[in-house]
């Protein structure tokens, strides 16, 4: 005979649970707590969402608790359900039911259903499990279909044949690879199968719905695992070709480059042992996206890409927008990441005061995340070959944190701004102003003079000489 689970101790360290069933009594309901919350308890994992089902309205459900509580309830009739927000949770109510599709969309066709219709509908049998908020049996886990022997088998299936499930919400695809790397869980083989079977339904599924899940893998504790699943079931090629460009080795004359897919996936496994900052694992993700475009095979010499970091900066914004990603700062973050990203392991080689300062004025605010970035990049089956290039970067770190105590560049502000300028010298808004503004700080940045405002006044006064410019004002 299976276990039989009870959770009435869980649900009484949220008061929320009794009035929400005390509720469902009063209006002669049956009422129970299914989806992510119940997963989520038998994982031992905290959640903000709370979905609740009754066999009835979930509309007049929720507006009784919303009573009770005090809080307003939105309604989405359209949907049959209701949801209260109650002190940081999201509360959601409906009416179980069961659904129908057509094979042109993922929206389906509602009707009343009862509990077990509804709990079969759902996507996976760890997310098909209810707990009873009724007398009878308060706390009690129902488990039809074999959720809670999968999450300890550590496996994600359907409720359903998989390929009715994939079908009909080929959203799930994404949704059964973003748990199985959120969890560490595998996909069962038919499961797996299904999905590709049906990779191609994705294109169905909005870009913004797409990428939400691939931005859970990537946030994810190893999001090389949610990828690998990604590009074995087809799913990556959907949304992602500039991605699987990264794919593949080739060979000439004996020479071959390494597979930079693989690679981008190390970087990003690495980079995400340190950060779980989303667009610097964006940025990890696009580093080397250009390397299929700039790849040349030169003889003597072997494979190069020369100015990938250009090209795969250019390439940013079209890919976000593409993919419905923010074009805002954190798409000139990421972009600014991928056209730096060789930057310091160049420096590695030739530590100079000057390419240090340009360095840190160019990365500015960003150095941090940049130096992370390159760290991550360093990847190699030779691990000498690894302590070898992090003891480099260790120099170059080093030289910044130096650099910038002494000279301040980090965050460059001009000594002398092009207002002063034009004040000083008595000349009109034109081209000459902005030459001089770079003319003075391309000296910082080289070290000619510091950056420091009457060395930079000395300066304006020998560049403006030197074009025979009026100086009488200048000291004024």
């Amino acid at each position: 005979m299976a276990k039989k689970f009870n959770f009435s101790s869980d649900l009484d360290s949220n008061p929320i649970f009794r009035i929400v069933a005390d509720a469902a009594k009063e209006l002669n309901l049956e009422g129970y707590v299914v989806g992510g919350y119940v997963r989520d308890l038998v994982l031992k994992r905290a959640s903000k969402d709370i979905d609740f089902v009754c066999v009835g309205s979930g509309i007049t459900w929720a507006e009784r608790v919303g009573e009770v509580l005090g809080h307003p309830v939105t309604v989405f009739k359209n949907f049959g359900t209701a949801m209260i927000k109650h002190e940081g949770f999201e509360i959601e109510f409906v009416g179980a039911r069961k659904e129908s599709y057509r094979h042109d969309s993922r929206k389906p066709h509602v009707e009343d259903g009862t509990l077990m219709e509804d709990l079969q509908r759902r996507d996976f049998t760890m997310n098909a499990m209810a707990v009873s908020l009724n007398d009878a049996d308060y706390g009690a886990l129902l488990d039809p279909m074999d959720g809670m022997e999968h999450i300890r088998e550590g496996m994600i299936r359907t409720p359903l044949d998989p390929a009715i499930t994939f079908s009909d919400d080929p959203l799930r695809m994404m949704r059964a690879i973003r748990f199985a790397s959120q969890l560490t869980f595998d996909i069962d083989p038919d499961t797996f199968q299904a999905i590709i079977d049906h990779q191609e339904r994705l294109k169905i599924v909005s870009m913004e719905r797409v990428m939400d899940e691939t931005n859970r893998i990537i946030l994810s504790p190893v999001p090389s695992y949610g990828f690998k699943l990604l590009f074995h079931s087809g799913l990556l090629k959907q949304f992602f070709p500039e991605m699987i460009a990264l794919h593949g080795v080739e060979y000439v004359d004996n020479k071959a480059h390494k597979d930079n897919f693989y690679h981008t996936l190390q970087v990003l496994d690495n980079l995400s042992q340190v950060s779980d900052d989303l667009w610097l694992r964006w940025a990890a993700i696009l580093h080397d996206i250009a390397k299929p475009l700039t790849k040349r095979f030169e003889p003597g010499h072997g494979w190069t890409f020369h100015g990938h970091e250009d090209k795969g900066a250019r390439m940013v914004p079209g890919i976000f927008r593409r993919m419905k990603l923010p074009m805002n700062e954190k798409m000139i973050f990421v972009q600014k990441l991928v056209r730096l990203h060789l930057r310091p392991i160049v420096l590695a080689y030739d530590v100079t005061d000057s390419a240090v300062r340009r360095l840190l004025f160019e990365a500015g605010e960003e150095t941090e995340a940049l130096m992370k970035l390159c760290r991550a990049d360093i990847t190699s089956k030779n691990p000498e070959k690894v302590k070898k290039y992090l003891r480099n970067f260790e120099r170059v770190e080093a030289k910044m944190a130096e650099v910038e105590a002494k000279d301040h560049v980090r965050n460059f502000q001009p000594p002398v701004t092009g207002d002063e300028i034009i004040r000083m010298l008595n000349l009109p808004p034109g081209p000459i102003i902005g030459e001089i503004k770079e003319r003075i700080k391309d000296a910082i940045l080289e070290g000619e003079i510091k950056n420091d405002r009457e060395e930079a006044l000395a300066l304006l006064l020998k560049i403006a000489q030197s074009k025979g410019i009026n100086t009488l004002a200048i000291n004024k």
